[in-house]
């Protein structure tokens, strides 16, 4: 997978550019707040359909003007396409393959992506949704019927909610809850045994990203923790999993009226990490969880590539400056490699070898130039 050419106008602070990509290593060398991230958002929101920065398509579009557009050339298994977004402030934004309008969801898994930046150590560091969120997004691409299947369980939990608010509120009964939780159990039985299985390779990858990366000092272990297990086992296989939900949903139901929420099922799971048998988010110091990071995203690569048959695009947005020299050596000479297409953005090129090193281009006030 190849991205060829970019095309944006009213972007960011992008007037009007358009810009061909190396098939190798590119790198965007400039100060802060010229425009580098604002082209690797360009990529990834034309993977995904939406900003890792915002969640406003408004905020995409140049100040002071009333619409804009990102336009991307790309090619997948050698067969040239081209992706197009137009943008206009108070209306939704248009989406077009090849000329042709498409949804969302035809979108994802069009073109696969992987994005790396400073924030995505909140993967590590934050929240439980946080890392739900990696690894959702990462079967997405790989599964479009995961991702269906997951919008699906989202709107079985939302509908099982506002039931429980209006049997809490004395304007249903309980016996109401029957016909919908077979079905939210069934749902989140197939979600669960998707991310199961994707979790058992995905530690398997990372854990020689993330030996590599470290030298072979450090393992990383990547575990499913499900929701609602209380300790025990949940099992594995999905048509189990669709029983073990029933039992669990109709356990907590008089919890769930009290609170007016359903709270079990893989809206509540997370993804626990380990270096070394040590916990890395409550216990890895900060080397080791920028590492395990690193690793992650680097495992995505491999995953997708073993799903789809090809690399993604890489994007690594300023992450030289949190690696050390050796982890920077180690994860260029893997670029080189695999020749895995990479945009990368930084602010010195004492980040990078002298030797020649794919193609270079200078970012100033949202202007680019090859050096």
């Amino acid at each position: 997978m190849l991205v060829h050419a970019i095309a944006l106008k009213n972007y960011r602070n992008y007037e009007n550019l358009t810009l061909s990509l190396d098939e190798g290593i590119n790198i965007f060398l400039g100060a802060n707040a010229q425009g580098k991230t604002n082209l690797l958002e360009a990529i990834c929101y034309a993977s995904l359909g939406r900003s890792h920065r915002t969640h406003q398509d408004g905020d995409l579009i140049r100040f002071g003007q009333e619409a804009g557009s990102l336009q991307l050339a790309f090619s997948r298994f050698a067969a040239k396409s081209r992706l197009e977004f137009l943008f206009a402030r108070g209306r939704r934004r248009k989406i077009s393959l090849n000329g042709e309008p498409i949804r969302l969801k035809e979108l994802v898994g069009t073109l696969n992506t992987v994005l790396f930046s400073p924030e995505d150590l909140f993967i590590i560091k934050g929240a439980p949704a946080e890392r739900r969120r990696f690894l959702d997004g990462e079967i997405s691409q790989a599964s479009p019927a995961y991702y269906h299947e997951l919008a699906t369980y989202q709107r079985l939990v939302a509908q099982r909610n506002a039931l429980l608010k209006r049997i809490r509120e004395r304007r249903a009964a309980p016996a109401a809850l029957a016909p919908w939780e077979p079905q939210l159990a069934a749902s989140a039985a197939r979600v669960t045994a998707k991310r199961l299985e994707v979790v058992r390779k995905l530690g398997m990858l990372a854990n020689l990203m993330q030996r590599r990366i470290s030298g072979s000092q450090e393992n990383l272990a990547l575990s499913l923790v499900i929701d609602g297990s209380g300790g025990e086992a949940p099992p594995t296989v999905t048509n189990a999993l669709e029983t073990w939900y029933n039992e669990k949903l109709q356990e907590c139901r008089e919890n769930d009226i009290a609170r007016g929420a359903t709270t079990v099922g893989p809206h509540r799971d997370d993804l626990m990490l380990a270096v070394n048998g040590v916990n890395l988010r409550s216990f890895g110091s900060q080397g080791q969880q920028r590492t395990g990071a690193l690793s992650l995203k680097l495992s995505e690569l491999e995953f997708l590539r073993s799903e789809t048959g090809e690399y993604p695009i890489l994007l690594l947005d300023d992450v030289m400056s949190e690696l050390d020299a050796d982890r920077r050596q180690a994860l260029l000479a893997f670029l080189r490699k695999e020749h895995i297409q990479t945009i990368i953005t930084a602010t010195d090129a004492a980040y990078f070898p002298r030797a020649p090193l794919g193609t270079r281009y200078r970012v100033a006030a949202g202007q680019v130039a090859r050096m």
